[in-house]
């Protein structure tokens, strides 16, 4: 009998694109998070007797293990595959997606379905919250999904330091939306009645451009 392959064996990579699509497809389709190994041994049979891999290797179930194990493991931990899409988890965290168009990042109003690439990567098909179904996007789930960034409260200016990772919002004669940003200085003043009134310097992420905001402008961002 085949042992699986230990994690830290690199991942089979002679799958055809038919395979990939298979599988992908399978992922996709299905509410578990795990399959047996008869489903396994059956994909390779299927795989094998295939006419795309005439003349290729043989493929091993564990190959294809190792192959969905992988997959999964992409997925954050926050969520979680249910009848082909991706949902919340018990948990009822709330996320912020980077949408491709602008760079910019919006709040994640329902996750639709979730896909693998070819390469390996994960992506999630969300809808933000405020816009319909035509400005729905596929986004990268490593790169450009994440808890969702808390604004700031004013006492907790203090706890701020240069260099500090924030999300701030950018407002413009055309837009006004979130960005990533670092922080490059902080000019500390005394509070009043309308609360604090400290200064800081900002550089936003995207462009390097860099502006002097007030603290409501600024959400801090969840941990990576």
């Amino acid at each position: 009998m085949d042992r699986l392959r230990p994690r830290n064996r690199p991942l089979f990579s002679g799958f055809t694109n038919s395979e990939i699509g298979k599988m992908e497809k399978l992922l996709t389709e299905s509410k578990e998070r795990s399959f047996g190994q008869e489903f396994y041994q059956n994909l390779a049979k299927n795989f094998n007797r295939s006419s795309g891999r005439a003349g290729k290797p043989v493929i091993k179930w564990t190959e294809i293990h190792s192959w969905f194990q992988t997959r999964l493991q992409d997925l954050p931990r926050d969520l979680e595959c249910k009848e082909g899409g991706i949902t919340r988890d018990s948990s009822n965290l709330e996320f912020e997606a980077r949408s491709s168009k602008d760079g910019a990042w919006y709040d994640v109003e329902t996750f639709l379905a979730h896909r693998f690439l070819s390469t390996g990567e994960a992506e999630a098909h969300v809808r933000f919250v405020g816009f319909g179904a035509e400005e729905d996007e596929w986004v990268n789930i490593k790169n450009s999904v994440r808890e969702r960034s808390v604004p700031l409260e004013n006492t907790e200016c203090s706890n701020l330091k240069v260099g500090d990772p924030v999300l701030c919002f950018q407002e413009r004669r055309d837009q006004a939306i979130y960005y990533d940003a670092h922080i490059i200085e902080i000019q500390r003043r005394m509070h009043d009645i309308r609360g604090c009134r400290c200064l800081i310097l900002i550089r936003y992420d995207h462009d390097n451009s860099e502006e002097s905001v007030r603290l409501r402008r600024l959400c801090r961002r969840p941990r990576s």
